[in-house]
């Protein structure tokens, strides 16, 4: 019945629910605005023109229309929100539906953690749609809770809301046509969309990472690299997330002849940036601002995204589609006004009106598992070579670069800088309590004092932390096992703050506004020991995902990410 009446509103015989006159509709099938009116019935669109007769008539006086934005990569771990909040976070600034991988709660928790947040996920006005997680772990140079293996991405495949497979990061397995990895590839049949993580892969090396037809990439940060996975069939996604900044580098690549191949992502944004930024929205804003045509920018938000995953009845204002809407004011400044789910308002002038219960995460989400330790285990005993690797931070990115440094040791301890800003990163092991702990050098943070420490660390979410003394890293690490997860500040060996998210050790219960201003009091007091990096913590935890070149730290030590290996400290 319900396709029956859709059909008889869209002929004028039966009325709407909810008619939205004398707007400007904003056409991501054609790139212009028309004006008009848009009807919906039972949360879909019945027709675009001359509708009048509803239940409910709203005029929205002559500001745009435009359907709902949709993030086609987004980790939404990485906000710290659990999924009600997260949505209250998102679904006021537009984004009424996304694409995420869940390979952070997947490696702490697996499929058991996975199923868990799409059961969430279906109680929240936004259209969450999965990838499954291809590398649980990313490689085998690090301990994970969990190991997703062919046959789980086969069961996974069957999940109600998932359209394919996860950003595929181990390339160099890829490359070297691995089986594991090649399994899991081949899982994924019948049209599936299989997705990418390629940085800087480049002539035969990509290639041969795109035999198996992957289709996407959202790590390329430079114009050439993009512009080469453009031409050998990639899907670009262009990001500008809290601690990967790619839009500037990237956004000129974008043209006439491209831009259906070009979809703008968030990839990673913190509950601070969601509250006081935005989401896509900010994205679309940024690129709009750096010179892209509003219209053009809107598509590659909706429309594009919306055909490289099949989600069909997104991505566009149509028949049959669905009344995922928003009311804005005008196309450069995108001032969300009203968003209307399904045709129902759920958000008026950036604020959510609905509310969200969600169940009780499962046990595999709770608990810390460190074998206990002391200051003394985090000692930096290592090589006899005068020089020593050093990761060093790129800012706005996650890519990090290797350098060798003078070092001065004692009794064959390596010492930290902090005159050079030669700070001690450390990564402790906290699933199967094996006791590994890894310890090396970063640059880039600039602390004059104390310590950092957060365990959301991409992939496998161990504790990481950077700090300047033996004793602070340990305050902080242990503040995060009392809490069960979370981020630390720690000063003079004593916590100077802390931000708890006992949900797998990613995610809070709090609220949003609670979150992100617990989350600004913590960069407030990294600043003040002296940090330099804009949302640290962020920052902080990509520095042990070892698929992100040059140089990362992992519970089993320096990793070598070019060759895929540990490194060898002589």
């Amino acid at each position: 019945m319900g396709l029956r009446r859709l059909i008889a509103v869209a002929r004028g015989d039966a009325p709407a629910d909810l008619v939205l006159t004398n707007a400007r509709i904003v056409n991501t099938f054609t790139g212009e605005v028309e004006e008009g009116a848009v009807a919906v019935a039972g949360g879909r669109i019945a027709g675009v023109g001359d509708y009048a007769w509803a239940r409910q008539v709203v005029d929205v006086q002559g500001r745009y229309l435009a359907p709902g934005f949709i993030d086609g990569h987004v980790h939404i771990e990485s906000s710290y929100l659990h999924v009600d909040q997260y949505a209250r976070a998102v679904v006021p600034r537009g984004t009424l539906a996304c694409v995420t991988d869940l390979h952070e709660v997947t490696n702490v928790a697996g499929l058991e953690g996975m199923r868990y947040i799409m059961a969430c996920a279906r109680r929240v006005p936004l259209d969450m749609r999965f990838v499954v997680p291809s590398c649980v772990p990313a490689t085998d140079l690090e301990t994970s809770g969990a190991k997703v293996e062919a046959a789980d991405v086969r069961q996974a495949l069957r999940y109600r809301s998932v359209v394919g497979l996860g950003e595929m990061m181990n390339f160099p397995a890829v490359i070297q046509a691995a089986d594991d990895v090649l399994h899991k590839l081949q899982a994924t049949r019948g049209g599936r969309v299989r997705d990418g993580h390629a940085p800087g892969l480049r002539e035969k090396a990509l290639n041969a990472y795109l035999c198996p037809l992957i289709g996407s990439d959202h790590e390329t940060t430079r114009y050439d690299e993009g512009l080469e996975k453009l031409r050998r069939g990639m899907h670009l996604m262009v990001r500008e997330g809290s601690s990967e900044k790619n839009l500037e580098e990237l956004l000129p690549l974008v043209n006439d002849g491209n831009y259906h191949r070009c979809m703008l992502v968030v990839d990673d944004r913190n509950a601070r940036d969601l509250l006081h930024d935005g989401d896509v929205d900010a994205v679309v804003r940024k690129a709009v601002r750096l010179g892209l045509d509003p219209l053009r920018a809107i598509q590659m938000a909706t429309l594009v995204p919306a055909t490289y995953f099949r989600l069909e009845g997104m991505g566009g204002i149509s028949p049959g589609y669905w009344a995922n809407l928003l009311v804005l004011g005008d196309l450069k400044g995108l001032d969300v006004q009203q968003v209307y789910y399904r045709g129902r308002l759920v958000a008026q002038d950036g604020k959510a009106t609905f509310d969200t219960r969600l169940p009780e995460p499962p046990p595999v989400m709770r608990g810390m598992r460190v074998r206990p330790f002391s200051v003394h285990d985090l000692a930096l005993k290592a090589g006899t070579q005068p020089t020593f690797p050093v990761i060093e931070i790129v800012p706005g990115q996650i890519v990090t670069q290797w350098r060798q440094e003078p070092v001065s040791r004692s009794n064959g301890t390596v010492l930290p800088s902090v005159e050079r800003d030669l700070l001690k990163l450390v990564v402790v092991e906290r699933h199967r309590a094996t006791g590994n702990i890894g310890i090396g050098l970063v640059k880039g943070f600039g602390l004059k004092r104390g310590a950092l420490a957060t365990s959301v660390a991409h992939d496998s979410h161990n504790i990481v932390a950077v700090g300047v003394s033996d004793e602070d890293i340990y305050a902080a690490v242990m503040e995060l096992v009392r809490l069960q997860g979370g981020l630390a500040v720690a000063e003079g060996g004593r916590v100077a703050g802390s931000l708890a998210l006992p949900i797998a050790g990613l995610l809070s219960p709090e609220p949003l506004e609670q979150v992100a201003q617990q989350l600004a009091e913590l960069e407030r007091l990294a600043a003040g020991l002296g940090c330099v990096a804009p949302s640290p913590f962020s920052v902080l935890s990509f520095l042990a995902l070892p698929v992100i070149p040059e140089l990362k730290l992992t519970d089993r030590g320096l990793v070598d990410v070019v060759r895929g290996t540990l490194v060898e400290l002589r």
